[in-house]
């Protein structure tokens, strides 16, 4: 709905930009790669009997949540987001700070789940296993500073295409740290006011916008 809602307001033809991918080499690299690892959880008669199936699930648990939500949507975030930052585009940009939230959450749930399998099946996590998904990760950040180059060649509001490549590496690393593997870049992070939507909660006028982060609950107690 948010994606409609950005065409119809920006006067964009959604079938047009839905299908970019078959015209535009860059998202159509990124979309054959995830395709390409996500076989197994879409697979109703795949099972995670022995080794070799269980790797190829965490393979795939990788290709989903760490790549595709974790890498492939962080560098078109970033955009948006210096655009509300520069008080441009700002209702779509906190359209974009509800669907960052919620990446954020399926992010955080892979890396556990991952995790969890590691601790559980640890026979899996062998070095070799270990370096396959290291250049997994490497081979997305290529593919998604590809398209950042595509979609913002001339820079944005005083931020170039290299800032946004930085920034991917710089997600990487973390995605990476994560999931227990080295890290590769060791970038800084070229925007740290990006942090303000994905670590940090934040105080808002509710009269004059909405606030776009989750609240936890607190259990009553009664006396």
């Amino acid at each position: 709905d948010t994606f409609i809602y950005c065409c119809d307001t920006l006067g964009l033809d959604p079938d047009e930009i839905y299908n970019m991918y078959q015209t535009i080499p860059s998202i159509r690299e990124k979309d054959e790669f995830v395709v390409g690892l996500t076989q197994s959880v879409f697979d109703p008669n795949f099972t995670t009997e022995g080794t070799e199936n269980i790797q190829k699930f965490v393979r795939d648990l990788v290709g989903f949540y760490v790549i595709m939500e974790g890498i492939f949507f962080y560098a078109g975030f970033a955009m948006m987001l210096a655009m509300k930052r520069q008080n441009k585009m700002v209702g779509i940009g906190e359209q974009f700070e509800y669907i960052m939230r919620d990446e954020s959450l399926h992010l955080a749930f892979g890396c556990d789940l991952i995790n969890t399998i590691k601790v559980e099946n640890p026979q899996v996590w062998t070095q070799e296993f270990q370096d396959e998904l290291v250049e997994l990760i490497s081979q997305s950040v290529v593919l998604e500073q590809r398209y950042a180059h595509d979609a913002c060649p001339n820079g944005l509001l005083g931020i170039n295409a290299e800032q946004f490549s930085e920034y991917v590496e710089y997600i990487a690393d973390r995605r990476l740290e994560r999931i227990g593997l080295p890290r590769l870049y060791g970038r800084q992070n070229p925007f740290p006011w990006m942090s303000q939507s994905t670590d940090l909660a934040k105080e808002k006028n509710f009269f004059e916008t909405r606030v776009t982060e989750y609240r936890t609950g607190a259990s009553l107690t009664w006396d």
